[in-house]
C-alpha cells in the first residue's frame, strides 16, 4: 500500500513539474502533494491519430500560345484535373498534357491525360497511377495532328 502511494506521488510531482515547464501559470509548490489517482506506467504509451495525405489544390490560369486562343482555370486536386470556364480555338486533335515547359520537347516527355474538348467549359482528367501533378510545371493543350501548342496553364505551388 505505501509503494502505491509513493507512486503516486511521484506522478503527481512529475506532471507539476511538466506543466510548470511547459508555461503553466498555476503555482504546483504551493499545494499539498496528494493524489487519489491510479499510477502511472512507464510504458504507457500515447497514440496520435495520423493525418490524411495533404491535398492541397494547385491551380493556373490557361493563356494562348502560338497565336490561339485558350482561357480558363485549371484546378489539381489529389489525382483529379479540373478545366473551369475553359475555352480554346478548335483544333482536329486537342490533348491534354502535364509538362514541364511549353515547347514541343515539353510535351513529348510530358504526360498525356487525355482528348480535351475545345467549347466544354467543364472538364476532368484523372491522373495515371505513379504521376504527381508536384512533378510538372504546366499543363498544355496541344493539337497532336499538327504538332502545335495552343495554349498552357503554369501550375502555382
Amino acid at each position: 500500500m505505501r509503494a502505491s502511494h509513493l507512486t503516486g506521488a511521484v506522478a503527481t510531482v512529475a506532471l507539476g513539474l511538466a506543466l510548470t515547464a511547459c508555461g503553466g501559470s498555476k503555482d504546483m509548490s504551493a499545494e499539498p502533494m496528494t493524489s487519489t489517482a491510479a499510477p502511472m506506467s512507464m510504458s504507457t504509451q500515447m497514440s496520435m491519430p495520423m493525418s490524411a495525405p495533404s491535398t492541397a489544390a494547385v491551380t493556373g490560369m490557361f493563356a494562348g500560345l502560338n497565336g490561339k486562343n485558350v482561357a480558363g482555370t485549371a484546378t489539381i486536386t489529389g489525382g483529379t484535373v479540373e478545366l473551369a470556364g475553359f475555352s480554346s480555338d478548335e483544333g482536329p486533335d486537342l490533348h491534354l498534357y502535364l509538362t514541364k515547359g511549353t515547347t514541343e520537347a515539353d510535351v513529348k516527355g510530358g504526360v498525356r491525360l487525355g482528348a480535351i474538348a475545345y467549347d466544354k467549359a467543364a472538364q476532368r482528367f484523372t491522373l495515371p497511377e505513379g504521376v504527381a501533378a508536384a512533378d510538372y510545371t504546366h499543363l498544355v493543350v496541344h493539337c497532336d495532328k499538327a504538332l502545335a501548342v495552343f495554349g498552357a496553364a503554369q501550375l502555382g505551388r
